[in-house]
């Protein structure tokens, strides 16, 4: 429909007009390959840049409007600065400025569905993505797992994703934006590394969540648990009937996806201890607290000269940094002013296994199947039926 629009070489401010009448409709163009209405209205606000002191936007035909909802004649691509009370372009002050397209906004070289939308937060810039939700979907596949997995375990992926993000868009409705873009919600790059069939995995599952009493769950998920699911009031205080923790053998078929090790100088160590938040100097020695009956450690007791404390399983992992201490299943000798980690399983290990969902995928099980196991007591229904 765009090159359409264009060849009728009409002025750039006729074609601002036709943007903004015609978008809606864009949804429903043939080859969209949306069908239910109830999701055209449906969209999803990501965060992707925080605290930035510069952003560079390009893109083709893009619709640029500034907090005055009118629209902008910027030459592209476009540096916007954090100011102190706002944003700068090429010197001119502005408050909040939304770059529309298409196809894709490029934030900082990388592809974005839908619309970017730029302010001041704190001490730099925030960028939200707002996008369809199915379309986030698609982008979403490849970066939490690989869309080459058995067809089934990627319609799982695909349900749990848009499961907890309508879970996130309810809980912070009233927020700046739903979801981060990492692994504080769900990993997220934008539409670079869309393919068929993770499309094809969104699209037969269109609409579709999780649901416990009517209502659509939090539908946590992991990367690998080591050989069982946990509870979720081991990990997070709050005691869930969906999230009990299952037996689950099939994520140890894939060795390389489990067990890991870590070294790390206690100096290092007491750094990023440090860094968050912990008044602690001198440390000595880590040593592993007692374990829970799914062998997860409950405490990690950290001896100082000044300062020692003990920290829940999940603390120590936060604080340390997740992606290097992949799990709290782990033993730990200190020795040399070093502190040698090793552990199985990657991620808090509450829901659904995503190493283990490609096994049980591969054993022939659906993704109906694969779901009820990791969530009992679920139902999977149209979004549209609950909300």
């Amino acid at each position: 429909m765009w090159f359409y629009l264009r060849v009728l070489r009409l002025p750039r401010i006729v074609f601002i007009i036709l943007f903004l009448l015609l978008a809606p409709a864009l949804w429903l163009w043939p080859g969209s390959g949306r069908t239910d209405a109830a999701l055209l209205d449906e969209t999803i606000r990501i965060a992707i840049v925080k605290a930035a002191q510069e952003v560079t936007i390009a893109g083709d035909g893009l619709l640029v409007t500034s907090d005055s909802g009118l629209p902008l004649d910027l030459e592209l691509p476009v540096t916007v600065k954090a100011a102190k009370d706002g944003l700068l372009v090429n010197g001119r002050p502005f408050q909040r400025l939304v770059f529309a397209s298409s196809s894709a906004v490029l934030v900082n070289n990388k592809p974005y569905r839908g619309l970017a939308e730029l302010s001041k937060n704190g001490n730099g810039i925030l960028v939200v993505n707002q996008l369809a939700l199915e379309d986030y979907l698609v982008g979403l596949i490849n970066c939490e797992i690989s869309s080459a997995w058995p067809i089934e375990s990627v319609k799982a992926q695909a349900v749990i994703a848009r499961t907890y993000a309508l879970n996130r868009k309810a809980a912070r409705s009233g927020a700046l934006y739903h979801l981060e873009s990492s692994v504080i919600d769900q990993v997220y790059d934008g539409s670079q590394i869309e393919d068929s069939r993770a499309r094809r995995a969104v699209s037969e599952t269109e609409g579709e969540v999780l649901t416990y009493d009517n209502s659509v769950i939090q539908a946590f998920y992991h990367s690998s648990c080591g050989g069982r699911t946990e509870a979720s009031e081991n990990v997070w205080g709050a005691r869930l009937p969906y999230l009990k923790g299952v037996d689950c053998q099939y994520c140890l078929n894939s060795t390389a996806a489990v067990a890991w090790e870590q070294k790390l100088p206690l100096s290092v160590l007491e750094d990023r201890l440090q860094a968050a938040g912990h008044k602690i100097s001198g440390l000595s020695d880590v040593k592993p607290g007692s374990q829970n009956s799914r062998g997860r450690l409950k405490q990690v007791v950290l001896v100082a000269a000044k300062g020692g404390l003990s920290l829940n399983g999940d603390q120590f992992r936060k604080a340390v940094g997740y992606g290097v201490i992949k799990s709290t299943r782990f033993s730990v000798q200190v020795a040399k002013g070093e502190a040698s980690f090793s552990g199985t399983g990657n991620g808090h290990g509450v829901g659904l296994c995503q190493w283990g969902a490609k096994q049980r995928s591969l054993e022939g099980f659906d993704y109906h199947e694969i779901l009820s196991y990791y969530y009992p007591g679920t139902k999977l229904e149209k979004y549209s039926d609950v909300s």
